[in-house]
């Protein structure tokens, strides 16, 4: 396992050679067969369960770590691998193996008047950094789609996840040396912690593209910091619109998956909102599902009225990613009334309406700015594996380059091919 270290002097020449490495080695991958890098998925995922209990045994530390210094519930939850997750996360990597090479496709193409043949092909970005926390799991999904669409990567895990990560690149690079690639494609960070990661935010000689996913605040952090460019995942404050014409049936199982299935997650369900119209049809039965698995709502004056045991809402809560059991909930006048607050309160990234109005959903599906804007739907899809993507490199909320899951062709960039014979501009 790779010893961690305090930051020493010669810090930047020590990073730097670390970042130049993955440089140099994104130039054999970009060379690599669809073959070759097909080979190494499949070596990762096999030693990655050859490893599990190992695995398991350095997250414990990691768990224990966390509990100690009073990691949040939501945290703890991402941090933690067990054989199952592990299993799931091998069998990801597998996934990613079945989908298509992006490298050398052609996007564009045509021949000139003057016989001048033009094609535009997509190629690896180079090197991709990502700044995450408490997510093993994301170690080893960028490192896989990053493999596959030729790019290098280089990684900040985060202090929760310190033992697990550094094992989980460890099992990468040893993966990767024994297909016949260099174990150089992946590298870390961590183990000079903050002093690494804000190195990895200016290394924009070695590094292409910036990733982070986390908390509202690290995003924002590495927006403010880096100068490398950055393609930002938001966080998920998410919600969901009962409108007057809701199936009660609907309405209670997509609330409850949408919340329930997994609370710690980015598109788990924050707010709902429900039409004044349906309040008293549409409440009772949601409310009461919810709080019969642990949920604890948090309620406008009028869902109050309607359901006593709801904590009153603050100002803050709507804006806020719980990443827990807590929801807030809210009664709205109208269509017009629930867009307005999603406007002021959304990241921008999952948004759902459930109707029985084919107008009500074609104005919200036109109307909401977002990622991914869902009819009749739980929430919990917006994933890159739901998606078809296998694993995913994160859920970008902004609109440059990438939107939503974020896949094999969204870590490609383009390059223009031209071929003539002899063709000079008149």
């Amino acid at each position: 396992m790779t010893n961690v270290q305090t930051a020493p002097a010669d810090l930047a020449e020590v990073l730097d050679a670390r970042l130049a490495a993955a440089k140099e080695a994104s130039r054999r991958l970009a060379r690599a067969t669809t073959a070759e890098k097909d080979a190494a998925l499949a070596s990762i995922a096999e030693r990655l369960r050859a490893r599990s209990d190992d695995i398991v045994a350095a997250n414990r530390e990691d768990l224990e770590r966390g509990r100690d210094s009073g990691l949040g519930a939501g945290l703890l939850d991402r941090l933690t691998l067990d054989a199952g997750r592990i299993g799931s996360i091998a069998d990801a990597v597998l996934d990613v193996i079945a989908l298509g090479d992006p490298i050398g496709e052609t996007v564009s193409g045509r021949t000139l008047p003057n016989g001048v043949r033009i094609e535009q092909v997509r190629v690896p970005l180079g090197v991709v950094g990502a700044i995450y926390e408490a997510r093993p799991n994301v170690t080893v999904d960028i490192a896989a789609l990053a493999l596959k669409s030729g790019n290098a990567v280089a990684l900040r895990g985060g202090s929760a996840a310190e033992r697990t990560n550094a094992l989980l690149v460890d099992v990468l690079r040893e993966a990767i040396e024994a297909a016949g690639l260099p174990g150089e494609v992946v590298q870390t960070v961590d183990d000079y912690g903050r002093e690494g990661a804000r190195h990895l935010m200016r290394s924009r000689d070695y590094v292409d593209v910036l990733i982070p996913r986390g908390s509202a605040a690290l995003i924002r952090a590495v927006v403010d910091e880096a100068t490398v460019p950055v393609i930002e995942t938001g966080a998920g404050v998410v919600h969901m619109f009962l409108d007057a014409s809701a199936r009660e049936d609907w309405s209670v199982d997509l609330v409850h998956n949408a919340k329930v299935q997994r609370p710690s997650v980015c598109n788990a369900l924050e707010t709902l909102l429900v039409h004044a119209d349906a309040a008293e049809r549409l409440l009772p039965p949601v409310l009461a599902r919810l709080e019969a698995s642990g949920v604890t709502v948090h309620g406008d004056e009028r869902v109050r009225a309607l359901h006593p045991d709801a904590l009153p809402t603050t100002e803050e809560d709507w804006g806020t990613e719980h990443m827990s059991l807590d929801l807030n909930v809210g009664v709205v006048d109208s269509l017009d009334d629930a867009l307005a607050h999603i406007r002021r309160f959304s990241t921008k990234h999952t948004e759902s309406i459930v109707t029985n109005d084919l107008g009500n959903a074609e104005r919200f599906l036109d109307e909401v700015d977002a990622a991914a804007v869902m009819v009749n739907a739980s929430t919990r899809f917006t994933d890159g594996a739901e998606f078809g993507f296998g694993a995913e490199v994160g859920i970008s909320t902004q609109k440059l380059h990438a939107r939503g899951p974020m896949g094999l062709p969204e870590l490609t960039s383009t390059k223009w091919i031209v071929r003539g014979s002899g063709h000079v501009r008149a």
